[in-house]
């Protein structure tokens, strides 16, 4: 039987609030529950926004935590080599196709377009101006690279993942891929996207079992569809619950959530955070 794989995976962009905490905490727990291993993945591939002084903070609050995780932690901005070969993959089997669109050009292409569907992020869905075959491209620029979904799943047919409940039980939950459109797997400036690096990482990791928040629940639908289209093996998924702000929003690092390191110079114990976090 395959020792179970869990991992924590944050961005160096700002410092860990208890959203982080909680799902840190989780996937420690559920690894030790299960006899399984835990690793430290830090998603980098926005260099521009990563700091190495917001990285030793996380790790300076994860081992404050009580984690310990495997060496060496793997670093997304180290392994651009990796997407690019997994993109040019795609790219050979004709299935991404350039996209220089502005997000400006984008708004214009469906301005008055009444009832134009969003993606379950809440962005509108590309409206497919440089989908084969191409329209206007502005071929001066560097572009970013679209997966072309209607073909992506042509080649997978109907795809569902394993989701474990809140009470442990499973169930299996049926992908909708369609509902993202056509997503950027490679950006304009980095030559890999959270799509396409999470779901190659996962699977050079090892990784098992993916535990992450709720808002990441339905953007599994368009790792489903990689995992399938690179022949990766299919993790487990559960998502748990959010932690919200007394303005009712998930807290996050944009909005200037509390950051943990405050909570720790207000004398929290960690007892105390596992207690903020319904653990």
């Amino acid at each position: 039987m395959t020792q179970p794989v869990f991992r924590f995976a944050p961005s160096p962009n700002g410092p860990l609030h208890l959203g982080h905490a909680l799902s840190a905490l989780l996937n420690r727990d559920m690894a030790e529950e299960m006899g399984g291993r835990f690793l430290l993945r830090i998603e980098d591939i926005d260099t521009e926004r990563s700091r190495p002084e917001f990285e030793a903070s996380i790790l300076d609050d994860l081992s404050w935590l009580g984690l310990r995780w495997e060496r060496p932690v793997r670093r997304q901005s180290e392994h651009f080599r990796e997407y690019v070969e997994a993109l040019e993959t795609l790219k050979a089997r004709g299935l991404v196709y350039p996209c220089t669109c502005t997000r400006g050009e984008i708004r214009a292409a469906i301005d008055g377009k009444s009832g134009w569907p969003n993606d379950p992020d809440g962005t509108p869905i590309y409206p497919g101006t440089c989908r084969p075959p191409p329209g206007a491209m502005f071929v001066d620029r560097e572009p970013a690279w679209r997966l072309n979904m209607t073909k992506a799943i042509e080649e997978t047919g109907p795809l569902a993942w394993t989701e474990i409940r809140a009470d442990g039980s499973t169930e299996t939950i049926m992908a909708d891929p369609a509902a993202w459109g056509d997503v950027v797997l490679a950006r304009r400036d980095t030559p890999t996207s959270y799509h396409l690096s999470v779901t190659l990482d996962d699977a050079l990791q090892g990784v098992t079992h993916v535990v992450r928040g709720q808002d990441l629940y339905a953007a599994t639908a368009v790792h489903r569809v990689l995992q399938t289209l690179l022949r990766l093996p299919e993790p487990i998924y559960h998502h748990h619950r959010l932690i919200l702000g007394a303005d009712g929003r998930k807290l996050s690092k944009s909005a200037g959530s509390e950051a943990l390191h405050v909570l720790r110079s207000d004398a929290a114990r960690v007892a105390d955070i596992r207690r903020l976090v319904g653990l």
